[in-house]
């Protein structure tokens, strides 16, 4: 597309944003599930391609169970405190398989984090225009049980009176980065910088609600001088908390975009935190019994705390952040969540932002290590001047996938049938821990999306977009063979910009059921044969 026409179509959107964030009302009583319309153009392509597959479950333990977060599969983002991407349930193998869908917003909506409490139901944080929603859904029908209503996020405060709505796609603070804990309590921090602790429950008249348990002020520390439509000039420094995880003791670690990182004990409510000077975070971070791995756009950390909860420093192993910022990239630095993995607990891996391509790092944890044997491996993917990603990586045993986001900016990157150039790597580490090697390399495009594996099955779940010379924009869930990489089937979801997924997650529900985040709501898919 021309760049004129391409930056007219750009403040059209916006001018839609802005109207949706006038118009869009708060959140509405429970509902029937609203289906997500297609695009015109849905009957001229496939609607499922490639044969069932059959389930060939991959061996290898889980990481271990962090004793204060949901079990496994169905804490969060990724699945479970290191960061795995993995799902203990076998997803849909592509036996007729069936779609369906929730709009959550006239414009927007997109459900971002999933995850799942002990009865199945499923909890996840919907982006809208005027803040983001808190939403209880029935796993099947998607039917919304209970809503709660975040405070809207500058960045869409910025987007509107900017008309750059792009702003919107790159911010993952407010709330999208939750947990739940194993009390089936959402932890979040939401954009006023506050850390919330929020349980469901059904009142007297049988209806499900949310009610906020603990509300945890940061602001003490963290500077909140944030634009608001009542505050079109401010002041100071705006300091978006980005993620929240607890640690093996229970305290609730918290993350800022400009490097603060800091704790919450929750039986005291005394709060403590440093600061990375110069320094920013804008991906989740991981949890395992050793410490708590966060990667800047400097450097890769592993923290302890102390006895007062003040966060301390490891060790620190620096990487390439490159020349600049990519498209496909969030901002100068890695763009994944530190994968804590390997048979023996030992490795860490995350991805650099080198300019030609980038590279898959593995470091040994510890702190122990010597600093100059601390890497194992630094592996280069994808083509020559195409590559990036902003996804957290899969580890499963000493296995790593990686999925390649360059050239993915936001929706209207995609628009009219176009795409990414896309690719899947598998990278897997040694036995002997000398090195790493590529096991396979897939075509797949996946512009955006968090992926994940089914353990149960040794399936590999992608959202695919390819190009289309028709002009339509159409969206697969896509099952590729995790041990050789083979496509095996993918199903249409849908068409048009209302199916697109920004940065959201694949999650794999305890049903079987396949789950992405899309930027109208949130589909579903599963096996019906």
């Amino acid at each position: 597309m021309p760049p004129p026409y391409r930056r007219a179509l750009t403040r059209v959107l916006a001018l839609a944003l802005a109207v949706a964030s006038v118009t869009l009302l708060g959140p509405a009583a429970p509902a029937v599930a609203d289906d997500i319309p297609k695009a015109p153009g849905h009957r001229l392509v496939s609607d499922c391609q490639g044969a069932p597959a059959t389930a060939s479950p991959v061996p290898g333990q889980a990481p271990p169970q962090h004793p204060y977060l949901a079990p496994n599969g169905r804490s969060g983002m990724h699945a479970d405190a290191a960061g795995s991407g993995t799902h203990p349930y076998s997803g849909p193998l592509g036996r007729n398989p069936e779609v369906v869908s929730e709009k959550i917003a006239p414009v927007g909506g997109e459900c971002a984090t999933a995850a799942f409490d002990t009865a199945g139901r499923l909890i996840t944080v919907c982006g809208t225009f005027t803040g983001f929603l808190l939403e209880l859904l029935d796993p099947r029908t998607l039917d919304t049980l209970a809503e709660y209503k975040l405070p809207q996020r500058s960045s869409t405060v910025e987007a509107i009176t900017r008309l750059d709505f792009s702003r919107i796609f790159k911010d993952t603070s407010g709330g999208a980065y939750f947990c739940l804990d194993v009390q089936d309590r959402v932890v979040l921090a939401d954009s006023r910088q506050h850390v919330l602790r929020i349980a469901h429950r059904q009142n007297a008249a049988g209806r499900w609600e949310f009610v906020v348990e603990n509300d945890w002020d940061l602001t003490g520390q963290v500077p909140h001088y944030c634009l608001s439509w009542t505050n079109l000039f401010p002041s100071g420094t705006c300091d978006p908390v980005t993620s929240v995880m607890p640690d093996w003791q229970g305290r609730i670690w918290w993350a800022t975009r400009l490097g603060r990182v800091g704790t919450v004990d929750p039986e005291t409510s005394v709060i403590r935190s440093v600061r990375l000077p110069g320094e920013e975070i804008q991906n989740s971070f991981s949890v395992a019994r050793d410490g708590v791995s966060i990667v800047s756009d400097h450097a890769l950390y592993s923290f302890t705390a102390d006895p007062d909860g003040t966060p301390r420093i490891q060790w620190r192993q620096t990487y390439d952040r490159g020349t600049g910022t990519k498209p496909g990239s969030v901002n100068q630095g890695s763009g994944t969540t530190p994968d804590l993995f390997g048979t023996g607990e030992e490795y860490v891996a995350i991805t650099d932002n080198a300019d030609d391509r980038m590279n898959v790092l593995v470091n040994r944890r510890g702190t122990d290590v010597p600093a100059d044997r601390r890497l194992v491996c630094s592996v280069p993917v994808f083509g020559s001047g195409r590559s990036t990603t902003d996804n957290s990586l899969i580890s499963w045993g000493n296995s790593l996938v990686v999925e390649n986001n360059y050239g993915y900016e936001n929706p209207t990157s995609l628009l009219l049938g176009r795409s990414v150039v896309g690719g899947v790597s598998r990278i897997d580490v040694r036995p002997d821990g000398s090195g790493c090697d590529t096991v396979w390399e897939s075509a797949v495009r996946s512009p955006s999306t968090v992926p994940k594996l089914s353990t149960a099955n040794g399936l590999l779940y992608f959202y695919e977009k390819e190009p289309n010379a028709l002009g339509i924009d159409t969206w697969y869930l896509t099952a590729v063979d995790f041990r050789t990489g083979e496509r095996g089937w993918r199903k249409l979801t849908g068409t048009g910009p209302a199916y697109h997924n920004n940065w959201a997650p694949i999650t794999i529900g305890p049903d079987g059921t396949a789950y992405a985040g899309v930027f109208n709501g949130i589909v579903a898919v599963r096996d019906t044969g």
